[in-house]
């Protein structure tokens, strides 16, 4: 595993974002962990949030693409952190842009905050964890809403590796085969598990054999084929 991989596990559970216990999802589903993206609250958790996002981006997509779409609201300050990590660890300028909830009718008018999206522009889609892909179903219109555009991909920060809305495939593949472009993770649920397994983080073991037989439980009923 590369080493930025095991660094953002730790990073996860040390900034109280991945949860381990039982939890009951928006989708109903009982889980034995959790993710709340929006507990990366402080300077120095963004500005390693970001370079962790870019790492990831720059490792699976390269530099081939001008604007870095957040969707509102969590991936308002995800774009903005990722740009700007982008900038100082690669020395390429990337836009960022994300969408208003509501249409603003004065002003900065419009459904956009941050740079437009023009044609020609090719597109990174930047989220925090993607369940069930509901959430791309309202931005890919709005992104292709802008011009003549590519998108090129979509980053989230974990894989859940569970099953979408189609019931067999994960939420990731269920986008890649409706949208066509490739839908990454900076780690999957699987990377994760393999690492802090009978592993010691923050002073105490968040995987123990209690954990990880519920973790397989929940997989061999959720898990994506």
């Amino acid at each position: 595993m590369e080493q930025y991989k095991s660094e953002f596990i730790e990073f996860m559970v040390e900034s109280n974002v991945l949860k381990f216990g039982d939890f009951t999802l928006k989708s109903g589903r009982k889980s034995p962990f959790f993710m709340n993206a929006g507990a990366y609250v402080t300077g120095s958790q963004l500005m390693k949030l970001g370079e962790y996002y870019a790492k990831a981006i720059h490792e699976n997509f390269g530099d081939d693409f001008d604007v870095l779409f957040g969707p509102a609201y969590k991936g308002i300050p995800l774009s903005v952190a990722c740009v700007i990590a982008y900038s100082k660890l690669y020395g390429k300028e990337i836009r960022y842009c994300s969408n208003r909830k509501e249409a603003k009718d004065h002003g900065d008018a419009g459904i956009l905050l941050g740079s437009e999206i023009k044609d020609g522009d090719r597109v990174m889609i930047i989220e925090d964890v993607t369940t069930s892909g509901k959430s791309i179903e309202e931005t890919f219109p709005i992104i292709k809403a802008q011009g003549d555009v590519e998108i090129k991909g979509l980053m989230v920060s974990l894989n859940r590796m569970e099953v979408g809305l189609g019931g067999e495939k994960s939420a990731l593949d269920e986008i890649h085969e409706k949208y066509g472009f490739e839908a990454k993770a900076i780690v999957t649920m699987e990377e994760v598990t393999e690492h802090l397994y009978n592993r010691e983080c923050q002073g105490k073991i968040v995987i123990d054999d209690k954990m990880k037989e519920a973790l397989d439980k929940y997989y061999a009923q959720y898990g994506a084929k």
